[in-house]
């Protein structure tokens, strides 16, 4: 069965590659069928600046872990159907549902699934992008590239610790971007779930 793909942006190389894809509009928690999935749950509100960001704005839409449910959806969908999701490294959603923390190049085994951390600059993102994977299928996925190259570019704000530390800052369409051949290697996972 072909994977289907939640949470994705709307302008998403998955759609381009012609997968069943779940944007905003399309509202990937209305998703019921029983193919592996690719999910990409929103992450700006499990990351690093999640807490630092509602003290300095407050409000109940910057709440830590206020997403709507996505990502315990993601979670869910992938456990009932194999497949795989992807989350920023350090994600306060791991702790919250009960995922473990994963051990250095490679797959660490957390609860009936597994977890591991891939820079996706490895597959060509411009940032390092170090990235949480949660995946459940038959066996021991296969393992991601696991080299670390350092990025030419950076997300979010300037390095407030130099100006000979800041890199370009990639605008926010390319921080999201998914890069092509990480793309593939994740619809090979859900594939083989």
């Amino acid at each position: 069965m072909e994977p289907v793909i939640l949470f994705v942006l709307e302008n998403s190389p998955y759609k381009q590659a012609g997968f069943d894809c779940y944007d905003k509009q399309r509202n990937a928690l209305t998703y019921t069928g029983n193919n592996p999935v690719v999910a990409h749950p929103p992450c700006q509100l499990w990351g690093k600046m999640a807490k630092i960001n509602y003290i300095r704005w407050g409000g109940e839409h910057n709440r830590p872990g206020n997403d709507g449910g996505c990502f315990k959806f993601a979670l869910d969908a992938v456990n009932r159907c194999g497949g795989v999701l992807e989350h920023p490294a350090g994600s306060y959603a791991w702790p919250e549902y009960g995922l473990v923390k994963p051990l250095p190049n490679q797959w660490t085994k957390s609860g009936d699934g597994w977890t591991c951390e891939v820079w996706q600059s490895a597959y060509g993102h411009k940032a390092n992008k170090k990235t949480w994977l949660y995946y459940k299928g038959k066996g021991k996925p296969k393992d991601p590239i696991w080299d670390r190259p350092k990025g030419t570019h950076q997300i979010g704000f300037y390095d407030q610790r130099g100006k000979e530390r800041n890199k370009p800052t990639l605008s926010k369409y390319e921080a999201n971007a998914t890069p092509k051949a990480f793309m593939e290697y994740l619809i090979e996972l859900a594939r083989e779930a």
